[in-house]
């Protein structure tokens, strides 16, 4: 998440409506195709300041393109009031016509690939131990009922309740005593322990919960929200989605009670000064900590009780359609040396799939975490240095990312999950500004090839790329000919540094300084992965733990409790300024969550909680108002679009074509250079091999299905092994080589060890064994 203190260079802060990376191109300079001098972010949290100032140009690229890493054949005042009722758009007034036709845009296996692109293979699934007549029954006395008693009944309706589950559902659902597989607006939902709750959706939104066939997708999150087995259209359907930051991927100020408590934890070579900032240090003074109710099993507590089923319904009754969802790369495994909870996290990330399913929501699912960090926040696994394509173990790191991003892309490839997860982010928020354009750009060249290896041009999840805190302009015509990239970009106030305004100033800057649609038109797609209702920098550790706010006033903003009606009117019209400003595609808000404070008992950054902002008024009940809140502010989008993406950008003729002059100049990996190694040759630094069985994700069993499921690998041609160390290597420490190490070790072609420099073994943990 972008939740963090930037360790870069100091700068002025930034204006929302001043282009961040021209300002600071003009002062600083550009930096050269010689990477050499790039700044690297220290081992301990760095000045206050934006990481969207830091400019990088386009270095001079080679001609030749080679496959991706790892692939077995080579790959070709007072606030303003809000809108009155009756210029808001209607609770039950549909934004899309029922009927309306797609474009490119459609995310089914019925859109055939471009008549150009390459055949591709996909695995074959079939029904088991299901004879014709058992198919009709399932028809006739599941499909059916769902259909007449709740998708035909309710197609359209806006408002008000729905039905309740029709007489003629299956008769045996062990998850519901009523027999019923569906329900909306006033139904009774039992959960996997027995307890019950009350599903509330006031827009027409019904569940759907089929046993015997538990991919069952026809669930709908809203009545203005297509169904999971219904085509999404980007340049029409509106993304209105929440991100479920902190839960699998731990964060200080999301979830700060795991935090307080080991605060005061005793130093240790692990635990340089005793201070738990990220989830790294937390992890090691758990599994320090032998005590009644410490190891590092309170993570997977964590997992369990910090976001259930119970919040999966609450977003869609909230008029939310979409969830972001971040994943650590130790969901699938831990090397030595790493303190993380390994493979463990995997098993919650099914269960939202099973819950999204459910209650008819999509999924932007997004590697927030590699090896190495590809940032230096506390957010990427450890604070301090960056460690992917950047230093001596820059190549490597890559190399164990690029594995995890084919893993995690062949599990939703898989064709029960296509429509559940249509957005995949293979890295979140790398700093471009320290790695480099040039090298990022050959990575996901990189990753683009392997994914549509896997899974066909123009089939599978679309491909989400973040802006590495660079402008969006910066990205324009990226790849052309590419299938189906989208960008992401996370605007925030609260790590420019410029506070010192009225609540009337800010929703101009969510309707102007916010808005993507000359992205629209430069790059594609162009999505709000995230953004909040943060105006300032205040909220217990929002920048860091030890961190101390620099905005005015944060006592007052930290006690959302007495928080005057103007003050909750004012951050309101922010948020759906916002909303409004980013509507097309859609937005993501960070977070859905804020964790109560151990020490106080509640929460202490208000501001960044779709939930409590929910319930206490600053969040709209209906995201839908706030559609035209910009313009009856007089703040209309100065750049409109004109609603039409490029067919390749929606996986239409063409797609997957990319053009020959992006091929010629970004083809060659290794990169040719990166930074902070010295004047090394990237192809001498060190690298793994491809040696090691591959770690298949585990999927899913229902014990009263009569349908199967993939194996967790939808490509059978993709039979490349995982990378290991090369035997007899004693690499540098992945995570910060010391200076000194050198780059001739364990390089490509290395059989033995080659040592210089004493390069440094990982860190023991201390007392704690992983």
């Amino acid at each position: 998440m972008s939740a963090h203190s930037p360790a870069q260079e100091d700068s002025a802060p930034l204006s929302p409506f001043t282009d961040a990376a021209a300002a600071s191109a003009a002062g600083n300079g550009s930096h050269t195709s010689s990477l050499e001098n790039a700044v690297n972010i220290p081992d301990t949290p760095g000045p206050t300041g934006t990481p969207y100032s830091n400019p990088f140009s386009l270095p001079g690229t080679p001609v030749v393109r080679e496959s991706y890493v790892g692939a077995g054949t080579p790959s070709t005042g007072a606030s303003r009031a809000l809108l009155s009722e009756e210029t808001r758009l209607p609770s039950d007034a549909p934004l899309v016509a029922p009927g309306a036709g797609l474009g490119a845009a459609d995310l089914s296996e019925k859109a055939g690939p471009a008549a150009a692109a390459p055949a591709r293979r996909r695995r074959l699934y079939m029904w088991l131990g299901i004879g014709a007549a058992a198919i009709v029954v399932i028809v006739l006395a599941v499909i059916l009922p769902v259909y007449f008693t709740v998708i035909k009944k309710h197609n359209g309706s806006g408002g008000g309740g729905l039905g309740r589950p029709g007489s003629g559902a299956a008769s045996s659902n062990p998850e519901s005593p009523t027999g019923a597989v569906t329900g909306g607006d006033g139904s009774t939902i039992t959960l996997a322990d027995g307890t019950t709750f009350t599903y509330k959706n006031a827009f027409g939104g019904f569940w759907v919960d089929d046993p015997t066939n538990p991919y069952n997708n026809s669930a709908r999150a809203q009545s203005f929200t297509p169904a999971l087995n219904e085509p999404w259209d980007y340049s029409k359907d509106q993304i209105r989605g929440v991100n479920l930051g902190g839960w699998l991927v731990l964060e200080p100020f999301i979830a700060p009670a795991p935090f307080e408590k080991y605060q005061n934890s005793t130093a240790s070579p692990a635990l340089p000064g005793g201070m738990v900032v990220d989830e790294w240090s937390l992890s090691v003074a758990m599994l320090n900590d032998t005590s009644e109710g410490g190891g590092i099993e309170q993570i997977e507590n964590h997992y369990a009780t910090f976001i259930t089923e119970q919040d999966f319904a609450q977003i869609a009754g909230a008029g939310l359609n979409w969830i972001r969802l971040p994943i650590p790369y130790w969901a699938i495994e831990t090397w030595p040396g790493e303190p993380f909870l390994a493979k463990t996290a995997w098993k919650y990330v099914l269960l939202a799939f099973k819950w999204a399913r459910k209650y008819g929501l999509r999924i932007y699912l997004e590697l927030h975490t590699v090896p190495g960090s590809q940032n230096g926040y506390n957010h990427s696994g450890r604070a301090g240095t960056i460690n992917f394509l950047n230093g001596f173990m820059g190549i490597a790191n890559a190399q164990r990312t690029m594995d995890y991003i084919r893993y995690i892309a062949e599990f939703i490839s898989q064709h029960e999950y296509e429509d559940v997860v249509p957005m995949f982010g293979p890295i979140n928020e790398p700093l471009l500004g320290i790695i480099g354009r040039d090298q990022l750009t050959r990575f996901y060249l990189q990753a683009h090839d392997m994914i549509r290896d896997i899974t066909g041009i123009g089939k599978g999840a679309y491909i989400v790329i973040h802006d590495g805190f660079q402008s969006t302009g910066s990205w324009k015509d990226f790849l052309p000919g590419s299938d189906r990239i989208v960008l992401d970009t996370h605007p925030y106030v609260a790590f420019g540094g410029d506070f010192n305004h009225p609540l009337d100033y800010w929703p101009q800057v969510g309707c102007i300084a916010y808005n993507n649609n000359q992205s629209q038109s430069d790059f594609g797609i162009t999505l709000s992965g995230e953004f909040s209702g943060a105006i300032n920098n205040c909220g217990k550790w929002v920048q860091g733990v030890g961190s101390t706010p620099s905005a005015p006033n944060c006592d007052q903003w930290d006690d959302w409790e007495n928080w005057t009606q103007d003050m909750k009117t004012g951050i309101k019209n922010f948020v759906m300024s916002q909303m409004d400003g980013m509507h097309l595609p859609g937005y993501f808000f960070w977070t859905w969550k804020i964790g109560n404070s151990s020490v106080t008992g509640k929460v202490e950054a208000p501001l960044w909680s779709y939930q409590l902002g929910l319930e206490n008024g600053w969040i709209p009940t209906d995201p839908r108002e706030a559609l035209g809140l910009c313009q009856s502010l007089g703040y209309a989008q100065n750049v409109p679009w004109d609603g039409q993406y490029q067919s390749w950008q929606t996986g239409g003729a063409s797609a997957g074509q990319i053009a020959a002059t992006a091929v010629a100049s970004f083809s060659q990996y290794p990169p040719p250079e990166i930074s902070n190694v010295s004047g090394e040759n990237p192809a001498q630094l060190p690298m793994f091999t491809a040696t090691s069985a591959v770690p298949t994700l585990p999927t899913p069993t229902f014990s009263a299905a009569t349908v199967t499921a993939g194996d967790g690998w939808a490509d059978a041609a993709d039979t490349s092994l995982a990378a290991a160390p090369v035997a007899g290597c004693v690499y540098p420490n992945a995570w910060g080589p010391p200076v000194g190490s050198t780059a001739a070790v364990c390089n490509g072609g290395a059989t033995a060890a080659k040592r210089a420099a004493a390069p440094t073994p990982v860190p023991a943990l201390a007392t704690a064994t992983a």
